[in-house]
């Protein structure tokens, strides 16, 4: 296990990737990957049972899916450099025929990728049919699943949380980026969301939040709980509340940066703020 120095070295070289990635295309989602990347790197490094290799079938081990598909360039740092391709790959990042398009796509056999997302609101009903595919291979790992908390206004979300919870699908953990921005604006603005913990209790889950959730150590003990806490009859929701954009002073705070690529001046600045660490792609 790597230790938070070791993870906190590799998060400053993944918001490295995202900023070059999104702007060697001049396209792509900086703000919610920069905001999520401490998560992914504990997830993928520290927390998930992973097995050698790749396949879809995925028994014995842990399995993670990515609704918010959007937040592409850190799924796809992270996985790189967790080794599921090579990290020379990110260079292909949204080219013609590429395998790391904008949004995951299952097609061109990505390793890592399990389900095409982008089109909001359907991963956590793939999550839970993964899980309950779990209990019945008798497989005892744990589903792993990541939405944005825009994307709760999507309707599918709350018939999949009714779902879970009627069905005792206890071996998925959910999280949710809590940062309050989405494309338009504030989620507040845009469509509040009122009380998401009072919510997801009120559908019968376990409900834990991460206040801190761009620090790693803070987002480890509380993965770390949601495992312990899991195979206990409910489903459990991890409420993280993180920055947008964060670690990249001019990006954080705002949802201008939703789906904005930095300029050449800007990409610079953004680099600087962030050393070199494990080596570029």
């Amino acid at each position: 296990m790597a230790t938070t120095t070791q993870l906190e070295a590799l998060t400053t070289q993944v918001r490295r990737d995202i900023l070059r990635m999104v702007h060697k295309v001049n396209s792509g989602h900086p703000g919610g990957s920069l905001g999520c990347a401490e998560f992914f790197v504990t997830l993928y490094q520290d927390i998930m049972d992973r097995k050698d290799g790749f396949d879809m079938d995925g028994i014995g081990e842990d399995l993670f899916f990515l609704s918010n598909g959007h937040i592409s360039p850190v799924f796809y740092s992270v996985l790189a450099r967790s080794g599921y391709f090579p990290i020379e790959e990110l260079n292909t990042f949204r080219l013609l025929n590429s395998r790391l398009q904008g949004h995951p796509t299952t097609h061109e056999g990505l390793p890592g990728i399990r389900m095409a997302s982008g089109s909001l609101g359907q991963g956590l009903s793939v999550a839970i049919g993964a899980a309950q595919s779990k209990k019945l291979n008798n497989c005892g790992h744990t589903v792993f699943a990541l939405t944005g908390d825009g994307e709760l206004q999507e309707g599918q979300n709350w018939e999949a949380i009714m779902y879970a919870a009627a069905n005792n699908v206890d071996n998925l953990i959910a999280t949710v980026d809590l940062n309050g921005q989405q494309i338009d604006g504030s989620t507040d603005v845009v469509l509040d969301l009122g009380n998401v913990k009072a919510k997801f209790e009120a559908f019968g889950w376990i409900v834990l939040e991460i206040e801190k959730g761009n620090d790693i150590e803070s987002i480890k003990a509380g993965l770390t709980e949601a495992k312990a806490k899991s195979g206990n009859g409910k489903p459990v929701a991890i409420l993280l509340k993180t920055v947008m954009g964060n670690g990249v002073d001019f990006m954080m705070h705002t949802h201008a940066w939703h789906g904005k690529a930095p300029n050449d001046e800007q990409l610079a600045e953004g680099l600087k703020q962030n050393p070199e660490t494990l080596g570029d792609y």
